[in-house]
C-alpha cells in the first residue's frame, strides 16, 4: 500500500516549453508576425474601439495598420508594436462599464467603482450621443477645426451628432454619429496639421485645354496638353475609380478587391510610374515637393488624403456621394499638408 500510495499522481507545476506563445494581451509585446491568444483577444480590442479587423489570431499587416490608427488616436508613439501602453491604453478606452458615465474617480456611497475622468478625446471609445465630459470638448474643438459648425460645450447633443455625421461623410468614414477610433485618427491629424490652406497652395490655374474632364460614365478624360505622367495617372485612376472603399485596401497588393483613400492615391501614382510601394496618407505628409503642383496637387495628414489631378479631384469620399472617386466639385483644405510630384 505505501507503494501504491508513493505512485499517486500529485499535482506539480509544469513549465512552458520554451518558445510557447504567450496566452495573456500585454505579457509580451505584439507585433506584425506574432499569432496566438493574446493577438485574437488584441484584434477584438480594436474591433471594439471600431477599427474592425479578422479576429483570427494573426498579426498581420490589416492588424499593424488598426493598431496604428489606435495609436495615433490616442496620442501613443505609432510605432505598430503593442507594448504594455497600448494594451492599458486599449482596455481603459474601451472599458464599456467606466465609459458610461464621467466622475471623479474613486468609489462612490455603493462601494462601486466609479468611472475614470475623460479628459482628452481617445480616453473611452467610441464616445457617442448623450455623453458629455471634457473629452467632448475636446471633439468639438477638432470639428470646428475641420471646417464643421459645432458649438464647444461638453455635450455630445443633436448638433455634436450631426457635425460628426458631416465630418464622417467629408471623409468617407461610415456615418453613424459615433466617434471612433478611426474617427478620432482622422479629425486630430486633420487638427495637427493646420488651418485652412492659403490660397497660394491652391492648384495651380489651368488653361482650357490643360483640364481633365468627367466623362458620363464618371471617368476622368484626360487633356490632350497634359505629360504623359499625368495621363497615366488618370488611367491608372479610372481603373479603381467605382470599386469599393476597403479599409487597407491596396496596401498588401496593388491589384486588390477594393481601395482607401491613401491606397487609391498610392495606386494611381504607382500607374505612373511614380510611386514603388504603396503609403498611408500620413506618409504623404512629407512626399515630393512641398506646395501646390501644376498638374497635381496632393492634400495628405495622418488620417486621409486625396489628389486634384488636372482639376479633377480623386478622392474616396467622392465615390460614397456620386459612386466615382473622381468629381469636378473641390472640397475644404483644411487640416491637410499639401505636396505634389516633383515636376509635375
Amino acid at each position: 500500500m505505501a507503494l501504491l500510495s508513493s505512485l499517486a499522481p500529485t499535482s506539480v507545476a509544469v513549465a512552458k516549453p520554451r518558445g510557447e506563445r504567450s496566452a495573456d494581451l500585454g505579457d509580451r509585446a505584439l507585433r506584425e508576425g506574432a499569432s496566438g491568444p493574446d493577438v485574437k483577444e488584441l484584434q477584438r480590442l480594436l474591433t471594439r474601439a471600431g477599427l474592425k479587423v479578422d479576429d483570427d489570431g494573426r498579426f498581420g499587416p490589416s492588424t499593424s495598420a488598426a493598431v496604428k490608427r489606435f495609436q495615433r488616436a490616442t496620442k501613443l508613439e505609432a510605432s505598430g508594436v503593442v507594448g504594455r501602453k497600448t494594451v492599458a491604453a486599449l482596455r481603459g478606452a474601451t472599458d464599456v462599464e467606466a465609459a458610461v458615465h464621467l466622475t471623479t474617480g474613486g468609489y462612490n456611497g455603493t462601494g462601486r467603482r466609479r468611472a475614470r475622468v475623460a479628459r482628452s478625446l481617445g480616453d473611452r471609445i467610441p464616445v457617442r450621443r448623450g455623453m458629455s465630459g471634457q473629452d467632448i470638448r475636446v471633439l468639438q474643438d477638432f470639428l470646428r477645426r475641420a471646417g464643421q459648425d459645432v458649438r464647444i460645450d461638453g455635450e455630445f447633443g443633436t448638433s455634436t451628432w450631426r457635425a460628426v455625421r458631416a465630418f464622417e461623410a467629408a471623409n468617407a468614414l461610415p456615418v453613424d454619429g459615433m466617434v471612433d477610433a478611426g474617427d478620432i485618427d482622422v479629425l486630430r491629424g486633420q487638427a495637427d496639421a493646420g488651418t485652412n490652406a492659403p490660397a497660394a497652395e491652391t492648384p495651380v490655374a489651368l488653361a482650357p485645354g490643360d483640364q481633365a474632364q468627367l466623362g458620363p460614365d464618371g471617368l476622368a478624360i484626360a487633356p490632350a496638353n497634359a505629360p504623359e505622367p499625368v495621363k497615366q495617372i488618370i488611367a491608372a485612376g479610372n481603373r479603381i475609380a467605382k470599386m469599393p472603399y476597403i479599409y487597407g485596401g491596396g496596401h498588401g497588393k496593388w491589384e486588390d478587391r477594393g481601395y482607401d483613400c491613401s491606397g487609391s492615391v498610392s495606386y494611381a501614382l504607382h500607374g505612373a510610374g511614380l510611386l514603388e510601394q504603396s503609403m498611408p496618407s500620413g506618409g504623404f505628409t512629407n512626399w515630393g515637393a512641398a506646395g501646390p503642383g501644376q498638374w497635381v496637387t496632393i492634400y495628405a495628414n495622418s488620417g486621409h488624403m486625396y489628389m486634384v489631378v488636372a482639376g479633377l479631384r480623386f478622392d474616396t469620399s467622392g465615390a460614397k456621394q456620386t459612386g466615382s472617386r473622381w468629381q469636378t466639385e473641390q472640397r475644404p483644405t483644411n487640416g491637410y499638408s499639401v505636396r505634389h510630384p516633383e515636376g509635375l
